[in-house]
Order: structure tokens, then C-alpha cells, then sequence
């Protein structure tokens, strides 16, 4: 068995120096690491080919990001993360550790929300609840067959031919690809939150401040909830 870390960006500069770093302390390695990039401006390609990682350019898109980083992945295992987002140097054991278990179809870290002067508790917490609330409201018939909604900053992994079978991401998504991912990936088994953190980070609540972060979060899932695909984007900028 073996494990791909998928990392799809744009214009990531600033966090990919942390991200470096933390992924060069893993033990055990991964099989690769692709950096999928959708047209960056910036150095963060540069960054990512001096360490090491292999790159491609794609359209920009993360659905499309990410389908085009599983495509060409060589790992039995794929770990979707973020540039934003560190985590445990034990990462890929607890991913083959995870899906060893055939019942499991898809699996996530759970996600610390942290800036570089605070931790963000509150929505931390709330992104805990929202893997149980949001299927409830949203795919009620989901919910009562144990399934979660997990989210991009979880760290979600699966298996890579699982991934391709069922079609992978919504090509047109830009955010909530992730949730479309759990509502698939339900089709072939259970979808776990693993109790080990990844730390992501606090930027978009820095920016916009916790309570319009929240509501933030919660219309866009709405929206997705209520087939308004093609206004999420307007309501989710981005920050860098």
C-alpha cells in the first residue's frame, strides 16, 4: 500500500513554506507529493520544485485541480490537502492505517483552526458539529445511515481507484467538492472523521472575523444543499 499527497493551488507563497517543512518531517514518506497548480502568479511553483514535489499545471479549479492531481497519482492511497493546512508527521501511517479497514470508504483528519497568536476553539468546534448537522439538513436520508459531510480543510483521503470510479469531483465546483465527494463516496462504505488533528489555518476568520466566518461557511453550504452551485464562488472569496 501506498500513499500520494495531493496538493491542489493558487497563489500560495506564503503558506507553502510551512507546508514544506512539515511534510519533510513525515515518517513514513509518502509515495509522492503533487503540487497542482491552476496558474499561479507568485513563487509558489518555484517552492514546491525546490523541494522536491512534483508539479503539474491544470485549469483552475480545485475539483479540477483535484481530479487532474488523482489522475496522475501513482499512490494506492490519496490525501487531498491544503496548502494552508500541517499535518501529524505520522500522517502517512494513520491514512494506511485508516483504509486497511475495507469498510471505510473515505476518512479525514479533524481539523485544529489555528493562526499564529490564537486558536480558533469556537469554530473548531463548529466545524466538528457541522460534519453531523449539515448532512442532517441537507441529506437527511444520508445522516440516518451514518454518513458525515466532511470539508476541504480535513485533510480527506480515500482510494485512489475508489476516487476514479465513481467520477471523482463536480468539474465546475470551486468550493464544496468536498461535500459532493462524501454524497459519492457514501455509495461504497462509511466516511470517518479520524480523531487526530491537522492544523489549518485561521486566515479567512482573521480576515472576515468568526461570526461572518461561520455564516460564511453555513450560506455556502446551503447553497450547495439547495442545488445553487453556480453561486457559491460569489459567496466564498478568496484570501490569501
Amino acid at each position: 500500500m501506498s500513499t500520494s499527497i495531493v496538493v491542489p493551488v493558487l497563489d500560495e507563497e506564503a503558506a507553502l513554506p510551512a507546508l514544506v517543512e512539515r511534510l519533510a518531517s513525515l515518517d513514513p514518506r509518502p509515495a509522492e507529493i503533487v503540487l497542482v497548480d491552476g496558474g499561479s502568479s507568485d513563487a509558489t511553483v518555484e517552492l514546491a520544485q525546490a523541494a522536491g514535489w512534483r508539479v503539474i499545471s491544470g485549469e483552475r479549479g480545485r475539483a479540477r485541480q483535484i481530479n487532474l492531481g488523482v489522475a496522475e497519482a501513482i499512490g494506492d492511497n490519496v490525501c487531498v490537502l491544503h496548502a494552508d493546512t500541517l499535518p501529524p508527521a505520522d500522517m502517512v501511517a494513520v491514512i494506511e492505517e485508516t483504509l486497511a479497514d475495507k469498510r471505510i470508504a473515505l476518512a479525514s483528519f479533524t481539523p485544529l483552526i489555528k493562526g499564529p497568536h490564537k486558536t480558533r476553539w469556537f469554530t473548531t468546534a463548529h466545524n466538528w458539529i457541522k460534519t453531523w448537522y449539515a448532512p442532517l439538513i441537507t441529506r437527511p436520508h444520508l445522516f440516518f445511515r451514518g454518513v458525515r459531510l466532511l470539508f476541504g480543510d480535513h485533510a480527506m483521503f480515500f482510494r485512489r481507484d475508489d476516487f476514479r470510479r465513481l467520477g471523482g469531483c463536480t468539474p465546475g465546483d470551486a468550493v464544496m467538492e468536498e461535500a459532493d465527494l462524501c454524497v459519492k463516496f457514501a455509495r461504497l462504505g462509511r466516511i470517518k472523521l479520524v480523531p487526530r488533528w491537522v492544523e489549518t489555518s485561521d486566515r479567512r476568520i482573521a480576515a472576515w472575523g468568526p461570526l461572518k466566518a461561520n455564516w460564511i461557511y453555513f450560506k455556502v453550504g446551503m447553497l450547495w444543499a439547495f442545488g445553487l452551485r453556480d453561486r457559491m464562488a460569489k459567496h466564498y472569496p478568496d484570501v490569501r
